[in-house]
C-alpha cells in the first residue's frame, strides 16, 4: 500500500491505472492524514456484465412471466 498526498495524486492522475496495478491500492493523505484509499475494481464481476451478456447465460422460461408474477402474487 503506497501514501501519497493530494498534490502527489494530481501529478500521478495520468499514470492512476499503472500505479494501481503495481501498488495494488493507494492511500490519499492530506496533509500526513489518511482522508481517502483508492483500489482497483475486481475484473468482470456477474454485477458487471452488460444486459446483453446477462440475457445469452439465461435460459428461455417455458411458463410466460405474468404466469409466475401471478402465482407468486396469490401465494402471499
Amino acid at each position: 500500500m503506497r501514501q501519497v498526498t493530494v498534490r502527489e495524486m494530481r501529478a500521478l492522475l495520468p499514470e492512476i491505472e499503472q500505479a494501481l496495478r503495481t501498488e495494488g491500492e493507494l492511500v490519499l493523505t492530506k496533509r500526513g492524514r489518511p482522508v481517502a484509499r483508492l483500489m482497483p475494481i475486481p475484473d468482470r464481476t456477474p454485477a458487471s456484465l452488460s444486459t446483453r451478456e446477462l440475457r445469452a447465460r439465461m435460459t428461455p422460461s417455458i411458463v410466460p412471466s405474468e404466469v409466475l408474477i401471478r402465482q407468486d402474487r396469490d401465494e402471499r
